[in-house]
């Protein structure tokens, strides 16, 4: 087990990397930052010659590529972070400084049990894209078919396993000094974030991942997945077809390719609410790195490592609060949230209404370009803490990705109102969902597995409570802290439990 001593040098280190980059100067000038906080910034940045104009890229990169994830998510929002930032952090998508080719080479070589020649006619040495956690070379597979040859960092795993540690530490200390910090449930935030990267690190659980979307997405126009080359991935290394063409990030190459923006906007928001609310399994990770505008029209997407998944109940949930919202039925939006327990019961319900509708109407029938995204995340966090809510953490990935989605929408079409965009789709799907129709279904459903558990019932109520004459059943184990005791010693003792239970098994019997 690492020491505190250790994380409490990591977090030192990794303050004094973000003060050194200029990276928290923002933070340093806001009024709303605590007097502490701003102290120790001055702290971190003492004696550094702190850039004039801050370098966020060069910050997070430093930190390691648990940081770099954040920061791409912030690159997706000019809105929150600022153009100029923004523009910065993108290069954190895929322009990262690539591995030499050696060390890769003998990845994929280990990984797959087989010399390169021996799977790829041409394999490119140079990536076409290293992100975080791994980098893409372009091949021509030995039958002729041009592939994605995706190969995980070398010591990326350890590098997160540290950076996770730290964090997990440092949530915990932080949980403990109770009031909004221990609201927000940092502890319970960071273990989902570990849960997501154990999915990253994992390149066949990607390959599956990218199967699965492809099955759902098959009646979707529009939204295209590359097909995964099974017999050339593995844990570390992943093969998939390749996709020729245009990054949705390049406005200008869009439109010098006749594609039409708007429609590829709408065609996103449609694809993402198809995942999330039909279907429960969505791209968690749908940034302008990793989709692109395919020579039809259609929008290809790769990278499938953070996947997302709600069950049923939370998706009826989410669809009812976004057609409340779009329909201005804030009583209905704030039933459910007390429904699903994210407001505790000792509020009211009245109260909780009027607090969404001061934060929903002033923004209804806007188009993103002029609503105050500032403002409106202000006024959502203030009912958060108003009405102790605390963090949801399964439901984390699906609001990063809707703010992911919402940043790329919003580039190709600065018009695109998200509230009639979603609306027709929601309220077809709620008309599927929630109709007389669905409920029987529901019902009958329920009914018959319900009948199904009745055999099983009955048996486990058998064994509880057994028939006359039958043996009875064994008493509970107690718990029994073991000891770690040399191996002449553990002889020694376990000799010593044989003849005691020998001698008491005698006596029972005389």
């Amino acid at each position: 087990m690492t020491s505190a001593v250790v994380h409490v040098w990591r977090l030192l280190k990794w303050g004094r990397t973000l003060a050194r980059h200029g990276a928290l100067r923002g933070l340093e000038r806001d009024p709303l930052t605590p007097a502490p906080a701003r102290r120790l910034m001055k702290l971190a940045r003492f004696a550094s010659r702190v850039p004039a104009r801050p370098n966020y890229a060069a910050a997070f990169e430093a930190l390691g590529p648990a940081a770099i994830k954040f920061g791409q998510a912030l690159a997706t929002r000019p809105d929150l972070v600022g153009e100029e930032a923004a523009a910065e952090l993108f290069r954190l998508q895929d322009a990262l400084p690539p591995v030499p080719f050696a060390p890769i080479r003998a990845a994929i070589e280990a990984s797959l049990g087989q010399p390169i020649e021996a799977l790829f006619a041409s394999f490119e040495q140079e990536p076409v894209g290293a992100a975080s956690i791994a980098q893409v070379h372009r091949a021509v597979t030995t039958d002729g078919r041009k592939v994605a040859v995706k190969v995980l960092r070398p010591g990326v795993e350890e590098e997160f396993a540290k950076a996770i540690e730290t964090y997990e530490w440092a949530a915990a200390h932080a949980e403990q000094m109770g009031g909004e910090i221990s609201r927000l449930r940092p502890r319970l935030v960071i273990a989902t974030f570990r849960q997501w990267t154990a999915r990253e690190l994992d390149l066949r659980r990607e390959a599956a991942s990218a199967s699965e979307l492809a099955e759902n997405m098959e009646a979707v126009p529009g939204f295209v997945v590359p097909k995964i080359d099974w017999a050339r991935s593995s844990r570390k290394v992943m093969t998939m077809e390749w996709m020729d063409g245009v990054k949705l990030s390049d406005t200008a190459a869009l439109t010098l390719a006749g594609h039409d923006r708007r429609a590829l906007a709408n065609r996103l928001v449609l694809a993402f609410l198809r995942q999330a609310i039909s279907d429960g399994f969505f791209h968690a990770d749908l940034h302008q790195g990793n989709l692109f505008a395919l020579p039809d029209g259609k929008i290809g997407v790769i990278d499938f490592g953070i996947m997302g998944r709600i069950d049923r109940r939370a998706r009826m949930w989410l669809a009812e609060i976004i057609h409340g919202l779009i329909t201005g039925n804030y009583r209905r939006v704030a039933e459910i949230h007390f429904e699903a327990g994210y407001v505790p019961p000792h509020h009211n319900v009245a109260e909780f209404t009027t607090a969404l509708r001061a934060v929903g109407e002033p923004i209804r029938g806007l188009a993103v370009k002029d609503i105050s995204v500032g403002q409106m995340l202000d006024g959502l966090f203030a009912i958060t803490r108003d009405f102790d809510m605390q963090t949801q953490p399964h439901l984390l990935l699906l609001q990063k990705t809707m703010v992911m989605v919402e940043g790329v929408a919003t580039a190709l079409d600065p018009d695109l109102n998200m509230w009639e965009t979603a609306g027709p789709f929601v309220k077809d799907w709620m008309r599927g969902e929630l109709g007389p129709e669905a409920w029987l279904a529901d019902r009958i459903v329920d009914d018959v597995r319900t009948l199904a558990k009745l055999p099983d019932l009955v048996r486990r109520i058998e064994e509880r409570f057994p028939a006359p004459g039958a043996a009875p059943p064994p008493p509970p184990l107690r718990e029994v802290q073991i000891v770690r005791i040399g191996a002449g010693w553990r002889y020694l003792a376990v000799a010593l439990l044989a003849g005691l239970a020998g001698a008491g098994a005698t006596l029972i019997l005389s």
